[in-house]
């Protein structure tokens, strides 16, 4: 079998389940515990919190608050700053940050509003700017597309809307940068969500960066958990094992960068262009390529390719639940509804091989050349 769909979710490293394997066998006290075992797990996971800051943050001007994934990060900030005015967003947000400003809409809390979306999955920033007024309490914008790969300029855009509006609360979804690009958190970005599970860790764990200067509401209450801003048990196991997978993923980032933007290159150059095209930019992250098979099922070609081994989406693996036909995202880049029933999102991993490129390759190929050939 072959794994392509990384953007939904990637295999956890093996070598850092084993090292946090301890936080199970041995070190599985609770954190909040008086006793010196369990006191002393919250040194560890201080020190979890300063693996996962420093590789993108100072920790003099930012903190880490864990969540139980990333969905639950995105509406932490959404639901704790949207609270007044008008709330900006993107038509290409993923569906945690799209329903959290849908449901704000049905409580009447805020106006919501949408900046639409360039042909390469980028947001219009001059549109987007144009939404930012003195009423406007939360921006978010998601710093890579999970569907078509488009990276933002979040730095560069936060600092434009602070001019509009230095009140403003601005928000990343960075859950697909984080760890797969080279970056930092520039010092007009106020929040930052990212999730283990894309990047070797595990399910069940993400985290919501902050800054310290900011005055976070608890978001879950009961145990005063995270300095009370989000009451549970932590994980020990999970956020340890997510610390260890972020040591040994930014080792290796800017060479992986590198190594599987030639793949992905690689892999569109041998698709036969009478059946796909292209929607991801070039400058687009390495770590994903969508295609579109025009006038194709895009989860048939899903299901043909998984029956020849091959493993690949077809998007957004959360939107999917929704039971949508076509991506917003797609169209909202403008295409019409033929190119995005075809959609084929084909994303890697650090251990994505060159070999897997090929065989994919070959499997894209004939399923779509052999399914086009039964439309006709």
């Amino acid at each position: 079998m072959i794994y392509l769909d990384n953007a939904a979710t990637t295999k956890p490293s093996l070598r850092a389940v084993e090292r946090a394997q301890i936080y199970v066998t041995e070190k599985f006290y609770n954190p909040s515990a008086l006793y010196k075992e369990g006191f002393a797990l919250q040194s560890e996971l201080k020190k979890a919190r300063s693996v996962l800051l420093n590789k993108v943050a100072d920790e003099s001007a930012f903190e880490v608050i864990f969540t139980s994934c990333g969905t639950e990060a995105d509406n932490q900030a959404v639901f704790s700053f949207a609270r007044r005015g008008n709330a900006v967003t993107t038509e290409g947000e993923h569906s945690a940050v799209l329903a959290a400003f849908h449901e704000l809409k049905i409580r009447g809390v805020v106006e919501p509003r949408y900046a639409p979306l360039l042909k390469d999955g980028k947001v219009d920033v001059e549109k987007l700017l144009t939404l930012v007024d003195d009423k406007t309490s939360l921006v978010s914008v998601m710093q890579v597309n999970n569907e078509i790969g488009a990276i933002n300029d979040v730095n560069a855009i936060a600092k434009e809307v602070k001019k509009k509006n230095p009140r403003v609360i601005f928000h990343v979804d960075g859950i697909q940068a984080y760890g797969k690009i080279p970056f930092r958190l520039a010092k007009e970005i106020d929040l930052y969500s990212i999730s283990a599970h894309k990047i070797g860790g595990l399910k069940g764990v993400g985290a919501l960066i902050k800054r310290k200067s900011l005055v976070l509401p608890a978001y879950i209450i009961g145990g005063g958990q995270e300095g009370g801003r989000r009451s549970g048990t932590e994980n020990t196991f999970g956020i340890m094992q997510f610390s260890y997978a972020v040591e040994e993923k930014f080792a290796t980032l800017k060479a992986d960068f590198e190594r599987l933007r030639e793949y992905r290159e690689i892999l569109w150059d041998g698709l036969d262009k009478e059946v796909y095209i292209r929607l991801s930019p070039l400058d687009g992250t390495p770590y994903i390529l969508t295609v579109s098979a025009v006038g194709l099922r895009g989860a048939v070609l899903q299901q043909m390719a998984d029956d020849k081994g091959v493993l690949i989406g077809t998007g957004s693996a959360c939107s999917s639940n929704n039971k949508l036909r076509y991506s917003k995202v797609v169209l909202g880049c403008g295409y019409d509804e033929k190119t995005a029933d075809g959609v084929l999102r084909i994303s890697f991993s650090k251990e994505t091989t060159e070999e897997e490129i090929q065989t994919a390759i070959a499997v894209l190929n004939e399923i779509g050349r052999d399914l086009k050939k039964r439309m006709k």
